[in-house]
Order: C-alpha cells, then structure tokens, then sequence
C-alpha cells in the first residue's frame, strides 16, 4: 500500500505522520512541488518487453513529454535473482540532487522515496500504478530494499539519463530503511 512517512531529521526513529490516503499524499507532497499521482493500470504480461511497456503507456507518456518537456523515456526493471541487486542499491541510497525532475511510474512493484526539505525527511513508499515526480534539485534517495522487484518507467530532459550530484550528507544512513518502512505498510 503507498505510504507517506514525515520525519524530522533530529528524530529519524519515529515517524510523525503517516498516511495511506492517496489525496493525503498528493496535498502533502505538492506543497513542496512534487507530483504524485495514480494511473490506471494495464494488464501486461510478466515478461511484457520495454517496448511493450512503453506501447501500453503512450498516452500518459506523451502527455507528461508535451506537459514537462521531456526527451526520452525507458524501462528500468529489476529482480530479486539479479546477480548485481546489491550495487544497483546502494547507487541510490546516498542523498543527491538531479539537474532535472525525477519522474517515476511503478508499472510493477515498488521502492521508497526519501525527500529532504529542510528539517523534514519525507518517505514515500511508492507502489504500483504510483507516478512521482521529483523537481529538479530536490534532496532526495532511493531505497529499493534487499530484494528489488519493481519496473518502471523513467522520463528524462537529459538524453543521458540519470546523472546525480551527490550532497556528501549522511542523512540517509539516519533514516529507517525499505526493510523496516515497506514492513510496517505492508
């Protein structure tokens, strides 16, 4: 179930809010300009191809490029039998910022979102049919946990894809991971 968790940084062993309702989420995370929303699901097989992701999505994908500006989008998918899960990771868990928006649709799966605005940490567990949207030098990490299962698809302004500035804050080692966070929802 998508879960938004507010902690304050000084108190990262407890959340002081926590919701399950959708509208909540959305009110709560447009004050500080990220997009989140709910798309209808397709019914894709499981070995469903990028492309046939991308073709069932099209017009969502479409809009958001016209709407936001965006250059490409792709597939990014990721199993528990991965050989390299762990790497994939910890690439994500340390704070960094994007020189564009950070946009997310879980077609499968989910992941959890760490956004860093001021003293408060908002974790948002992202599940499917969820779409978020990061602005652009946003402080934020990405926890898939220890067992990734999750595909979405990623919209880019930046032909290269995802290039990440990392702060050097140790602030996401503080915070409860997907372990305990995607626990507690579940």
């Amino acid at each position: 179930m998508t879960t938004l968790s507010v902690f304050h940084q000084d108190h990262p062993e407890q959340a002081h809010t926590v919701t399950t309702v959708a509208s909540e989420i959305r009110d709560m995370l447009s004050q500080h300009g990220v997009r989140f929303e709910r798309w209808d699901t397709r019914d894709l097989p499981a070995d469903a191809s990028p492309d046939d992701i991308l073709d069932a999505y099209s017009q969502e994908v479409e809009k958001l490029k016209k709407e936001c500006g965006f250059q490409t989008a792709d597939v990014v998918s990721l199993n528990p039998d991965n050989p390299q899960k762990e790497a994939f990771r910890q690439k994500f868990l340390d704070e960094h910022t994007h020189s564009e928006d950070e946009v997310r649709f879980f077609v499968r799966g989910n992941g959890l979102f760490y956004l860093h605005f001021g003293d408060q940490v908002y974790a948002i567990l992202c599940e499917q049919s969820d779409l978020i949207s990061v602005p652009d030098g946003t402080r934020h990490w990405f926890d898939m946990g220890p067992e990734p299962e999750f595909t979405c698809i990623r919209l880019f302004t930046n032909t290269e894809g995802w290039v990440a500035e990392f702060t050097g804050e140790e602030i996401a080692s503080t915070l409860p991971r997907y372990e305990a966070l995607a626990g507690a929802a579940g």
